[in-house]
């Protein structure tokens, strides 16, 4: 048992130097190695978040002028709509007023031709009449003299 303590002994005398270098080498690797590469990874986290949070803003900034281009979009639909009903009111305003000039000067015509038609059947019936006295002054005259001369 001493012999197996003895080596034992020997064993961890021999495996102190190792150890020693074992933890030289964490300690190194944590100065030189761990320390800058979480530094260089919390760095890359905090530009990735960066601009995460900024393509975010960028986003909404551009879903806010989708938005207002939306909404200018329809004012200027309803813009058009308003001017063109406009001219068509105004169209359809110039077109009756138009008709009804139209009417107006058909309905001067049709009483001017009207007044003439009465005047020449005026004219007409006071040459008829005119006329048909002459014509009953030729009757009798063409009968009277006929049954004068049979009197006698």
């Amino acid at each position: 048992m001493q012999e197996l303590f003895h080596d034992l002994g020997a064993l961890f005398l021999a495996s102190v130097p190792t150890a020693l270098l074992f933890l030289v080498v964490v300690v190194c690797y944590q100065f030189l190695i761990q320390g800058p590469l979480t530094a260089t990874l919390a760095e890359r986290r905090r530009r990735t978040d960066g601009a995460m949070k900024a393509a975010e803003q960028a986003i909404a900034r551009a879903e806010a002028r989708a938005a207002e281009y939306a909404e200018n979009l329809r004012h200027a639909r309803a813009e058009l709509m308003r001017a063109r009903d406009q001219r068509l009111k105004q169209w359809s305003a110039e077109r009756d007023a138009g008709l009804e000039a139209a009417r107006h000067a058909a309905g001067q015509r049709v009483s001017s031709a009207r007044a003439e038609v009465e005047a020449e059947a005026a004219n007409a019936r006071k040459a008829i009449e005119g006329a048909a006295a002459e014509l009953a002054n030729q009757v009798v005259r063409a009968v009277l003299p006929a049954t004068a001369g049979g009197s006698r």
